[in-house]
């Protein structure tokens, strides 16, 4: 446990509050699990859905991890943040904080905690977590801009006259603009998997273990309760999906290893 908290700590960097707060706003999705760790049942006193409801009015795009992702979080889970909602209760007050976790487990915000002297359980726990999330009140989601994002392969742009097209023209030639970037995106990404070295999934007891074509075991890797990360056995690292490519990042003689790989499950 303390190596991975080691990697999680030279992954991550660690912000000030204020910093936290930026960051996290540029994210789109947040996950909030069906069923919080204090609790014994799914969704038990409506927590869950009441989580989701109250960040979702924050602008972000909320989803239980029991429904079904949108494409991007499926795609790439470090687009979105994973909520939790921890119990700080004592015998006459209910007390609980609300916090948003990174795809590498790092607490990343804390809210103010929010009590209730409600001795119903269900109306305490509603109470003390619509408290907890009045201090996110200012934690809005904002988008990156476009130009921002996106950069702009000179071989991509396709240059057209301007003089005298119809709109339909304009339409025709930027469809056929976009599919030629997507498609010279592609080919170039391909080309890079390619290049890439090729593992061999094959499940063991609480994960897998990574074979190449020798055979010979690269890796042991443990699943962990972020989809496409996994902690790799016996190195004090991480295994994770970017896009198509697998990452491994471990620490070797005091330096930062990082390896790509394709991995076949």
């Amino acid at each position: 446990m303390k190596n991975i908290l080691v990697v999680v700590f030279f992954i991550v960097c660690n912000f000030y509050a204020f910093a936290q707060e930026k960051k996290v706003r540029n994210y789109e999705y947040i996950v909030v699990p069906e069923r919080f760790s204090f609790l014994k049942q799914n969704d038990q006193y409506q927590t869950s859905s009441l989580a989701k409801f109250l960040l979702a009015k924050n602008g972000f795009t909320v989803v239980l991890d029991s429904e079904e992702y949108p494409r991007a979080l499926k795609k790439n889970p470090c687009n979105g943040l994973t909520a939790f909602v921890e119990d700080k209760s004592s015998m006459f007050k209910v007390k609980v904080i609300i916090g948003l976790r990174d795809c590498f487990n790092k607490v990343v915000f804390i809210s103010q905690e929010g009590v209730s002297k409600l001795k119903d359980y269900k109306k305490g726990f509603q109470e003390a977590i619509r408290n907890a999330h009045a201090s996110m009140s200012d934690l809005k989601y904002e988008a990156f801009s476009i130009a921002s994002k996106v950069k702009v392969k000179k071989q991509n742009i396709v240059e057209v006259p301007v003089i005298q097209q119809s709109l339909k023209t304009k339409k025709v030639v930027a469809e056929k603009a976009a599919a030629i970037s997507v498609k010279t995106e592609e080919v170039v990404l391909n080309k890079k998997l390619e290049s890439i070295n090729i593992l061999y999934a094959q499940p063991k007891e609480n994960g897998f273990q990574l074979i190449n074509l020798k055979p010979t075991v690269v890796f042991v890797i443990l699943k962990t309760n972020v989809k496409d990360v996994f902690i790799l056995k016996g190195k004090n690292g991480l295994l994770y999906k970017r896009e198509k490519v697998w990452f491994a990042e471990f620490y070797e003689d005091g330096k930062l290893i990082v390896k790509k790989y394709q991995i076949k499950f």
